[in-house]
């Protein structure tokens, strides 16, 4: 970041924000595994097609995900590998500092 200019900067927080959003990473989760279309998306999450699309459309534009028309369907996969070892820095970070949390909440609750 350190010698980036402020339009770059935008575009690092647009992808951020991309990614603050629950949904989002549940997509990302399940793209893990594999490819798969909108329909598949949305049933495994609980959300109509419409929403599912419209999370996926903001991903492939911030080159998280592909897209590939296939006859009538379009699927989607993962553009960008190292987004799974940023998530998974930051989800390691969050795992760490709740269990420092829950063990203190431990110790307080157990002198009680």
């Amino acid at each position: 970041m350190k010698n980036l200019p402020p339009e770059a900067l935008q575009q690092v927080a647009a992808y951020f924000q991309t990614l603050a959003e629950p949904t989002r990473l549940r997509i990302l989760n399940l793209l893990r595994e594999g490819e798969r279309n909108v329909g598949e998306l949305a049933q495994l999450c609980g959300y109509t097609a419409a929403n599912i699309s419209r999370h996926l459309s903001l991903m492939t534009q911030q080159g998280l995900v592909r897209r590939e028309s296939r006859g009538t369907s379009v699927y989607y996969s993962i553009a960008d590998e190292s987004v799974y070892a940023l998530c998974d820095l930051v989800c390691g970070s969050i795992a760490r500092q709740y269990e420092r949390a829950t063990k203190t909440q431990h110790a307080i609750f157990s002198r009680e």
